[in-house]
């Protein structure tokens, strides 16, 4: 069986309610792995042969009322296999708690923090935790901001003894998957890349454009000079054939609204006459 290095951090963000993982690994598809994830419950690593089954079952126990440490010392306490695992929980109330077996490959071992804990084992040195822990102490952003940044000072600080291969983002909130109909926020994987972290963070950046959110204090009004800007742009591409207004008339709405369906930038449409900035950059980007 394979043995994979791997480190990885739990967090929780007490303003948001978002619960997540980020992991590394020489170890291909570590996100079919290690995270595991549910809004309002807890988020939970199991990694070092991995007893995959702590993902769900740490989840139900959550769900019960049971605490991150009584949670892990339930799993662990079941599986004869506990010598070899690595596990990480931080629960919806924020308690974490992180477990290295005797017989994972050193270094090996874990730290806790207010609300979140890291853990890895077969690294070049401790140091690669310490560096997951302080910097997820003083990062700023979103959690899964927080998460990638830890990540990549993870590896910065020596990372897997092996080398790198997969890498991987979980993170949850209450209706805040596509659409709003399930709790996934960020599902993001790099299955095999010989930078995966620089990879994973690439990707985020996409997956924020196309169905990130915008504060509306930040919209940008509809100018007559500004829809002459749209306008251009979209006849460059082939949506529009009007001819230049700078009204933002029936056509000029429907030409814009067909080209952030085919760009899939439909999650940042907006009704009124505004415009998110990010969709704007982005047309004007496409049309060179």
């Amino acid at each position: 069986m394979p043995h994979p290095s791997t480190f990885s951090i739990v967090g929780f963000d007490p303003e948001t309610g978002d619960l997540g993982i980020a992991v590394q690994s020489k170890f291909i598809a570590v996100g079919a792995v290690v995270p595991w994830a549910k809004a309002g419950v807890g988020a939970v690593a199991t990694q070092s042969y991995a007893n995959t089954s702590y993902g769900p079952q740490g989840l139900a126990l959550l769900t019960k009322g049971h605490t991150a440490q009584e949670t892990l010392e339930i799993l662990i306490a079941a599986d004869e296999g506990r010598a070899q695992r690595q596990v990480g929980i931080v629960s919806a109330q924020g308690d974490a708690a992180t477990f290295t077996g005797a017989e994972c490959h050193d270094w090996a071992g874990g730290i806790i923090g207010e609300h979140f804990c890291c853990q890895g084992n077969i690294l070049v040195s401790g140091e690669t935790v310490k560096a997951l822990a302080a910097t997820f102490q003083s990062a700023t952003g979103s959690l899964a901001d927080k998460l990638l940044a830890a990540l990549t000072a993870g590896q910065a600080a020596g990372g897997d003894r092996r080398g790198q291969q997969s890498a991987a983002l979980l993170v949850v909130r209450a209706k805040g998957g596509y659409g709003g109909y399930n709790d996934i926020l960020f599902d993001l994987r790099v299955d095999d890349h010989p930078t995966p972290i620089t990879e994973l963070a690439r990707v985020y950046q996409l997956y924020n454009l196309y169905f990130g959110a915008t504060a509306k204090e930040d919209l940008l009004p509809l100018t007559p000079n500004l829809v002459s800007e749209v306008q251009q742009s979209l006849q460059t591409l082939g949506f529009y054939t009007d001819g230049i207004t700078s009204r933002f008339n029936k056509a000029t709405r429907k030409a814009f609204r067909d080209f952030c369906g085919v760009e899939n930038l439909e999650e940042r449409w907006q009704e009124g006459e505004v415009i998110d900035p990010m969709v704007l950059n982005f047309l004007k980007k496409k049309a060179g």
